[in-house]
Order: C-alpha cells, then sequence, then structure tokens
C-alpha cells in the first residue's frame, strides 16, 4: 500500500494548473470532478483528466468523483474504469454504508464489463457531514476496495455547513469530528487516514502548524489545493533523522533486553517495553513505505 503525504486537488478543467503537475513534487494528484468544475464543464473536465493522467507517471493520479446524488457518477465512474495509470476514485459526501455500497456495486458492474478482477479499483472515502462522522466506521469498513479514509474538513467547508460550526485548526470546535474521523479510520483497519485540506493559502505558518497537529493526531498524509503546500506537508509527515535513529536505538536495546531475558529497558531515560518497540518498528516501516512509493 502506496502513502500519500500530499495529494494535490487539481481542478480537472483547468489546463493552466493541469499543465504544472509534472513538474510538482506531490506523492499524488486528484482530479476533481465534483466543487470546482461547474455542470456545463464535467464532460470537458473528464476529457482533459484522460489526456492529462496518460502523461503522468503511473499510479500518481486519482479522480474526484461527483456525490451519489448529483446526476454525474455513473459517467464519472463509466469514463474512468480501466484507465491506464489511474491509482483510483476519491469519493466525496460518504455519509452512509448505503452510499459506499452503491458505488462498489457500480464499480463491480464496469470492472465484470471490462475484463477487470472485480473490486480492483481501489477507492479513498471522504467524510463531509456530522451524518458521515457518525457513521465512519461502518462507511469504512463496508468495502474492501477502501484504501483510505479521508477527514474533510477545510475552512467553511461542507463539514461546517452541517455541524453548523465555526472552524478551527487546534480549538475544539472542529476537533471532536476530526479525531472521530481517524479513529474511526484506524478501528477500520486503514493503515494511514488522510487528512484534509487547509483552505488559507496565503497562511503558511498556519499550515505547518496545522498540519504538525495532524501528524500528531495519528494522520500520515493530507489533501492539499495550492503547490506552496506540497513540500511542507511531504517535510511534515516524513520522520526526522534524530527520529529514525531513535527507532533504531529503540529496537536494538529492546533485542538486546530480551537476550537478558527481560521485556523492558531504558533509551535515553525512557522506558522502553513491547509497545514501545513496536512504536519504533511502525516508524521504521513507515520510512521504508515511503522510501519504495517515491
Amino acid at each position: 500500500m502506496r502513502l500519500w503525504r500530499s495529494l494535490l486537488f487539481v481542478p480537472a478543467n483547468q489546463s493552466r494548473m493541469i499543465d504544472k503537475l509534472p513538474s510538482l513534487a506531490a506523492d499524488g494528484f486528484i482530479f476533481d470532478l465534483e466543487d470546482t468544475v461547474p455542470a456545463e464543464e464535467k464532460s470537458n473536465a473528464r476529457h482533459m483528466s484522460q489526456a492529462a493522467i496518460a502523461t503522468l507517471p503511473a499510479h500518481r493520479s486519482w479522480v474526484r468523483v461527483n456525490a451519489t446524488d448529483s446526476g454525474f457518477l455513473h459517467e464519472d465512474l463509466e469514463t474512468f474504469v480501466g484507465t491506464p495509470k489511474l491509482c483510483g476514485f476519491v469519493l466525496p459526501k460518504q455519509d452512509s454504508r448505503e452510499d459506499i455500497a452503491g458505488v462498489d456495486r457500480m464499480l463491480t458492474s464496469l470492472e465484470i464489463s471490462r475484463g477487470l478482477t472485480p473490486g480492483s479499483t481501489p477507492v479513498i472515502a471522504m467524510i463531509e457531514s456530522a451524518e458521515g462522522v457518525l457513521n465512519a466506521r461502518s462507511i469504512f469498513s463496508q468495502s474492501a476496495r477502501i484504501e483510505s479514509g479521508m477527514y474533510a474538513g477545510g475552512e467553511d467547508g461542507d463539514m461546517n455547513v452541517s455541524l453548523g460550526a465555526q472552524w478551527s485548526s487546534e480549538g475544539p470546535e472542529m476537533m471532536f469530528v476530526r479525531q472521530m474521523t481517524f479513529v474511526a479510520a484506524r478501528a477500520a483497519r486503514i493503515k494511514y487516514p488522510l487528512d484534509g485540506v487547509f483552505s488559507n493559502i496565503k497562511d503558511h505558518d498556519g499550515f505547518r502548524r496545522d498540519t504538525q497537529l495532524s501528524r500528531r493526531l495519528g494522520f500520515r498524509g493530507r489533501t492539499v489545493i495550492h503547490p506552496g503546500q506540497i513540500d511542507a506537508a511531504n517535510e511534515i509527515y516524513t520522520p526526522s533523522t534524530q527520529e529514525i535513529d531513535y527507532a533504531h536505538r529503540v529496537i536494538a536495546a529492546f533485542e538486546e533486553a530480551l537476550t537478558r531475558k527481560t521485556a523492558s529497558t531504558t533509551v535515553d531515560g525512557k522506558l522502553v517495553d513491547v509497545a514501545m518497540a513496536k512504536t519504533a518498528q511502525n516508524l521504521l516501516d513507515l520510512v521504508a513505505v515511503i522510501r519504495q512509493s517515491n
């Protein structure tokens, strides 16, 4: 499974933005057919996305399709299922397990009709409402094709509309739904849940603070909306040299302790037991995945 430290949203009908993609260091791109594309441009956006995906390296491109009740979803899926180099689909506004089950059935039908293995098209499920948050675990557990779950709580976005709350990063207003979505994803055995966008592209310090908070909460990547956010996301979600060194020392100390028939020791004055050794190994596994993905 890949790790997506930075997934850049790209309005799929904007050639000026699409033309820049080959020069950007984002782990992946999300060609957006939904909120950033007006109804009369949906068809054009599909064609432009197909052309762009063909020019990019394999396994870097996702397509965010339109919502289930939009009237555009089926055509979106029909256009892209089986597209070479496509990672899969980002599914917006997933409020219930029935939503994801319906998309799963459509994808399975298209896969079979095109000679593809049923379930072979990955999806990322976005949680954007109070209903979605409360149903998040059942949504994320509904289909084996779900590669990740995403908390979509950008400033003044759909989550704010649903809650009627004001947005803040470190304040209490949105923290519960942010953490609840993450916990639901981990409970559903999603290894690398994704955080949502930070909408103020001019607030670079705010983006860094929010992304550092995101990593502390346990997220391993996020969506971004501007090229200027990519490098900071990649840096923050990548363990530092000091963290990697400490993890190696924890593993070495724990293994040495086991030779002495004990399962606890200390490193830098901190207790190390089975749980701490697992945490260190998880960090080293994360580093390995990042290196393999890039």
